[in-house]
């Protein structure tokens, strides 16, 4: 038999006895207009809706014979691999990257060009987590996408740019899927109550419930629903026709953390988080982490928030803060929660550990105050544009010192506007990083000839 197979067999199991199998197995969707969510790669004509034969007519081309789809857990990779299949009464094959090998990819192979060939029966192989496999493993699914042995729907966590290797890469089509949202994940939550295949009635789920589920599953339907199915459970077993607050938290062992991600709550933490983070209180700072993660806060708006403290609050007393922060947005973005509080908890504690300064933050400030203020002027003749025809007749670029030609590298000419000449803006501190900057500026200042705040 092949490995992780989804058999007909496997298929008269369920039907026999669905109650057996997990309830986000039973709510899988049967077609397309089942999917929750996703609604960019669901529209009419759409790639994935000409994978199934959906808009196109005898003579078209043939829609794609790889697809690689990308997303976060939880977001319907396999549940599309699934639908796909069913939908062109494809058999279905499902291999992960973890468990299988070479040998197994082939195995897989081998049978499809059977099937294909013997009984005129295609297969959608389903590959998850194909960012595990090694170049090598990748480099066996070529021939069976170059001769449409099989349909590959690959899943992947990870950008594929950097985990795909780029022939297999440049066969397939990449498909971006996007965190559930709420609203996403109350119908699905909905569904399952009510549905035959899913609970049935049998319980409801109260507003305030449903809030903290939501919150647990932070966008993941997979964790949404063996929530409510665990919940639901424990409930039916006290004999109680809803599932209070009490018994989810008891189920799932997550306390509902007070927070509204539209409301006061969401701004109070965030505020806590970031004015921890100026105060160099490196424990109350990933408290306030902890919580804004906890109650299911979206990360990348976390990562916003320690870029702009690394910018406002730290600057150049360290300047590796930002590009810290910055690296903490972009791995955030690529690799999602779970995974994606270990780098936000790396930013926090940096930038708490940091020495501080809002010496940027000033400057930009003082300096903006003066240009609404309508202190601007003219900019010298000698730093105007003397590159077009007719500037020198007009004085622009004419005395201009080029500094890379002094030995100093530096040239005592105005640069400001004359109202501003003796602006200074940038007061930079002697905390950390910053002391060498508090000592070039003044050196700078002094060689333009700059008057001294």
């Amino acid at each position: 038999m092949e490995p992780d197979l989804f058999t007909a067999a496997a298929e008269a199991r369920q039907e026999k006895d669905p109650a057996a199998s997990p309830l986000a197995v039973r709510m899988r969707p049967r077609s397309l207009d089942e999917v929750m969510g996703q609604q960019h790669l669901l529209k009419p004509g759409s790639p994935l809706r000409r994978l199934v034969g959906e808009g196109t007519s005898a003579g078209s081309p043939a829609g794609p014979s790889s697809v690689i789809l990308w997303g976060p857990p939880g977001t319907g990779k396999t549940t599309l691999a699934y639908v796909v299949s069913k939908a062109t009464n494809k058999r279905f094959v499902e291999l992960s990257a973890i468990t299988a090998g070479v040998k197994e990819v082939r195995a897989v192979i081998d049978g499809a060009r059977r099937a294909t060939g013997g009984y005129g029966t295609e297969t959608v192989l389903f590959l998850d987590e194909i960012h595990r496999f090694s170049k090598a493993q990748q480099d066996s699914l070529l021939p069976a996408v170059e001769n449409r042995w099989v349909t590959l729907i690959a899943a992947t966590t990870e950008n594929p740019y950097f985990s795909v290797i780029s022939p297999l890469l440049s066969r397939s089509l990449l498909l971006t899927l996007e965190p559930l949202t709420d609203e996403d994940l109350r119908g699905l939550l909905h569904r399952a109550l009510a549905d035959e295949r899913g609970l049935k009635g049998a319980v409801t789920l109260p507003e305030e419930t449903e809030a903290h589920l939501l919150r647990i599953a932070g966008g993941d339907a997979r964790r949404a629903l063996t929530a409510l199915e665990a919940a639901a459970g424990a409930a039916l077993d006290k004999g109680e026709p809803e599932i209070g607050l009490t018994t989810l938290e008891e189920t799932v062992d997550r306390a509902a953390v007070k927070y509204d991600r539209s409301g006061d709550q969401h701004y109070d933490v965030a505020s806590a988080l970031i004015k921890s983070i100026r105060g160099s209180d490196v424990d109350a700072a990933l408290h306030y982490l902890a919580r804004m993660i906890e109650a299911g806060e979206d990360p990348r708006f976390i990562a916003r928030r320690l870029m702009i403290s690394a910018s406002e609050d730290i600057g150049l007393a360290d300047p590796t803060a930002l590009p810290t922060a910055v690296a903490a947005a972009q791995a955030v973005a690529m690799i999602g929660f779970p995974e994606a509080a270990l780098t936000l908890s790396h930013a926090t504690i940096a930038l708490a550990l940091a020495p501080k300064s809002n010496a940027a933050t000033t400057a930009i400030g003082a300096a903006l105050e003066d240009v609404r203020k309508g202190l601007a002027g003219p900019v010298p003749a000698h730093l105007r544009d003397g590159h077009y025809k007719g500037a020198a007749k007009l004085g622009h670029a004419q005395g201009y010192v080029y500094p890379h030609d002094l030995p100093e590298g530096i040239a005592a000419q105005q640069y400001a506007p004359d109202a501003l000449k003796d602006r200074a803006y940038y007061q930079p501190t002697r905390h950390g990083g910053e002391a060498r900057y508090a000592d070039a500026v003044e050196w700078t200042r002094k060689h333009l000839g700059r008057k001294q705040p």
